[in-house]
């Protein structure tokens, strides 16, 4: 079990880590043009409209969430004036509100992306592999959020998933920290961390990418063939 835990709460994370960078380095190297999104939506707009829209809005305040959870201490939440009645009060409902806007957007391009046959087509493994992959996780986010409404242990992440993550960042991840997280936790960040495996090889690396260009650029007119 030692061995396992360390495995998991040490070497996995570094290993994502190389795999991340590497990926990303070689990507930008040999594949600039096709560091892009890759829209579908002259194929399809409808789904599209709805899925992506719910999804983009509900994944950045999902992001912020975790940023504000996990990333920041407990303490220095306290020090502002966050209580923890309030502190779970938010992470509840806000969390809970953009964890099911996030859920929505990503079943609507699941079912797009495998419903209609041309999108089916022009879509790559890694196409597919990610928007499963995306939505594995938010569902076993939500399953999470939902583990914390009804658990009566007192088990509070912010004592043990954020210390232990902001070990890994610091190069000094304490693996015993996560001898005492709930499975259904354990099994979101393993999840989590593998989407950064598999992000610099599919069409989520233009998260990384500003598109200031398109202020100033012209416009690119499409004509239908007659």
């Amino acid at each position: 079990m030692s061995w396992g835990s360390q495995f998991l709460w040490v070497i996995y994370p570094y290993m994502i880590l190389i795999i991340f960078l590497v990926g990303l380095y070689y990507r930008y190297q040999t594949d600039q043009f096709g560091w892009t999104a890759k829209s579908s939506e002259m194929l399809e707009k409808k789904k599209l409209r709805w899925g992506s829209n719910l999804f983009h809005v509900g994944i950045m305040f999902v992001f912020f969430g975790h940023v504000g959870g996990i990333l920041i201490p407990k303490s220095w939440l306290e020090a502002i004036g966050v209580s923890d009645h309030l502190y779970h009060a938010m992470a509840l409902w806000i969390g809970s509100a953009a964890g099911l806007m996030t859920l929505i957007g990503c079943i609507i391009l699941v079912i797009r992306r495998f419903s209609d046959v041309r999108i089916r087509r022009t879509s790559s493994f890694g196409d597919m592999l990610s928007i499963i992959l995306l939505t594995l996780i938010i569902v076993v986010g939500m399953a999470s959020t939902l583990f914390n409404m009804t658990d009566r242990s007192g088990f509070d992440y912010r004592e043990t998933i954020g210390p232990w993550l902001r070990g890994v960042m610091r190069i000094m991840p304490d693996y015993t920290l996560m001898n005492t997280v709930p499975w259904i936790f354990k099994i979101h960040i393993i999840l989590g961390l593998a989407l950064f495996a598999v992000f610099p090889f599919t069409r989520l690396v233009h998260m990384l990418s500003l598109p200031i260009k398109y202020l100033s650029r012209s416009y690119v007119v499409y004509r239908k063939r007659k």
